[in-house]
């Protein structure tokens, strides 16, 4: 007799819920009678619900229905609930055996729990590892106090830039639509800074700046893009001025106090070491001290080169005060800056060593510096005999830019007499809306007409001269008073009388020159002598620090009549 039964895969066991003859009958359905189409479609859909392909909708249970098409089907209360059964399996196990029905539901529910719980395993892990990532301290030891190999290596820090000379320089003031970019050069040797001044907050300073511990002169090109780009090594010779806005007079007072001569006592020197960095492929040591050359109020009180006491980082500053972090490699060599500084904000300082060219000051700075030295037995000849061939000449063109004080910046042109010992320009202020003034110096004073309108520093005045209208009293134009007057009396009796000294020498409109220094009663004189003998140039220092230049151009004069 051919066996028609199926085998039972797997270890699975036949129960009341499997054994066709143990299953309950429907009501209404004897027992052994055929199952109709709609029995086994219900059968059928039981099997596919517990194996979860089919939604509750076929078994008609409440709450399930399904909704429209491309609506979310709503979850049984019961899966939001690890411990709680569910409602549709509940059901189905309703009518098995009191033992097989209880196991099954346990191992629902150890399931249901197991699978909520590495759940939220998961969910905390995830937790724990962004908050462990975003509070992860970072990599290498932990700050300390500088050891003190340390210290010394700061203190000596600014005697090792001193006897390096020189560096490129890259200064960053404020942040942001503040920010002002200064892009250069430092000789620490020679006191000279060259730098290109940019940046959304540069405003009025924006374009080239020379400057020194005590004065900064600026050529202003308000047109200049605010890409910081480096200013070209040889400078303009024109357009310099003392600038009103003072704002980065403390910037480069820090920046030449990063350099002297001797190195700073390391007694009461305290500071931490924070770490290493690497800068262009070296190791450097991250170091928090107070300020180079800082007294207690955090400004700059020393420049380099001055006294032995006082000056030295962490001198005079409370204990614990650590405003500027200083980037040093193994031998002392400073690589970067950054502090904060009062009314001007943060700065950050980055130095480049490989740059490192040979600076020239302007003019307005007194030039190039040059060997001072006694005058030759030629020289002294042409000096000796000066008076006596400006007198011979006669005049010459005069060409006037006196850098005299913040605020006051004159040019002028006009002419000059040796004969009659006297002067006529038209002199321009550039920082009083280029407002013109005749002015006149002769034996009797200072005399000048302010013109109301404004006009070009290049043109020369009017001629004849006016003779009336001229008044006298305290003027910006007396700035002009020193050097019109040292140009007169370069003509008269013997010449200037002093100590005299050769200074360099120099080309001035293609004349070969010897500069020649005077100290005088009055101060220092330079005379820009020619090989002809003639006076080409002259100059002397302003009140404001910077130097005055009276240009001359020997050669004859209109007449220059003498006022009523």
């Amino acid at each position: 007799m051919e066996n028609t039964s199926r085998p039972i895969p797997g270890n699975h066991r036949i129960g009341p819920a499997d054994d066709p003859a143990a299953r309950p009958t429907r009501p209404g359905r004897p027992s052994g009678a055929p199952v109709d189409r709609a029995e086994r479609r219900h059968r059928a859909a039981t099997r596919l619900h517990r194996a979860g392909t089919t939604p509750p909708v076929h078994l008609g249970l409440t709450g399930s229905a399904a909704g429209p098409p491309g609506s979310r089907a709503r979850v049984s209360a019961g899966l939001l609930d690890p411990v709680a059964g569910d409602p549709a399996e509940d059901e189905d196990l309703a009518g098995s055996g009191d033992e097989v029905g209880e196991t099954r539901r346990r191992a629902a529910r150890r399931r249901r729990l197991t699978l909520a719980g590495l759940a939220l395993t998961a969910v905390v892990s995830a937790i724990m590892l962004v908050a462990t990532l975003i509070n992860w301290p970072p990599g290498g030891p932990a700050a300390r106090e500088m050891t003190t190999a340390e210290r010394d290596r700061l203190a000596a820090m600014r005697v090792t830039n001193y006897r390096e000379l020189r560096a490129g320089l890259h200064v960053t003031v404020g942040d942001g639509s503040a920010r002002t970019d200064l892009l250069g050069w430092v000789d620490w040797a020679r006191q000279l800074a060259y730098l290109d001044v940019t940046g959304p907050g540069a405003g009025q300073l924006r374009g080239l700046a020379q400057a020194t511990p005590t004065v900064l002169v600026l050529r202003p090109d308000p047109a200049a893009v605010q890409t910081p780009a480096m200013p070209p090594l040889v400078p303009p010779t024109d357009g310099w001025r003392l600038p009103t806005d003072r704002r980065l007079d403390p910037v480069l007072k820090l920046v030449f106090a990063l350099a002297s001569d001797r190195p700073d006592p390391t007694d009461g020197l305290s500071g931490r070491w924070l770490g290493q960095e690497r800068i262009n492929g070296e190791t450097v040591d991250v170091l928090a001290a107070p300020p180079p050359g800082a007294g207690t109020n955090g400004h700059v009180t020393r420049p380099p080169g001055g006294g032995p006491d006082g000056g030295a980082p962490g001198r005079g500053w409370p204990p614990g005060d650590e405003a500027t972090r200083y980037w040093l490699d193994p031998a002392g060599r400073l690589h970067r800056l950054a502090t904060s500084l009062p009314e001007v904000g943060p700065v950050h300082v980055q130095l480049n060593r490989a740059d490192r060219p040979t600076l020239r000051p302007v003019d307005a700075l007194g030039g190039r510096v040059g060997l001072p030295r006694a005058l030759t037995a030629a020289e002294r000849e042409r000096w000796r005999g000066l008076p006596a061939r400006l007198r011979a000449v006669g005049g010459a063109s005069a060409t006037v830019t006196v850098p005299a004080a913040a605020g006051t910046n004159l040019r002028g042109v006009g002419w000059l007499s040796w004969t009659s010992g006297s002067a006529y320009l038209g002199v321009t202020d550039l920082d009083a809306d280029g407002r013109r003034t005749l002015l006149r110096r002769d034996r009797t004073g200072l005399a000048r007409i302010e013109r109301a309108s404004a006009g070009d520093a290049a043109d020369p005045p009017p001629l004849p001269p006016p003779r009336a209208g001229w008044r006298t009293g305290p003027h910006r134009s007396e700035a002009l008073a020193p050097l019109l007057d040292a140009a007169l009396r370069a003509a008269r009796g013997s010449g200037p009388s002093g100590g005299v000294r050769r200074i360099r020498g120099d080309k001035l409109a293609g004349n070969v020159v010897d500069v020649v220094e005077v100290d005088t009663a009055r101060g220092r004189v330079r005379y820009w002598v020619g090989r002809d003998g003639l006076l080409r140039r002259l100059e002397l220092p302003t009140r404001g620090g910077a130097w005055a230049q009276l240009d001359l151009a020997p050669g004859r004069v209109p007449r220059l009549t003498a006022p009523r």
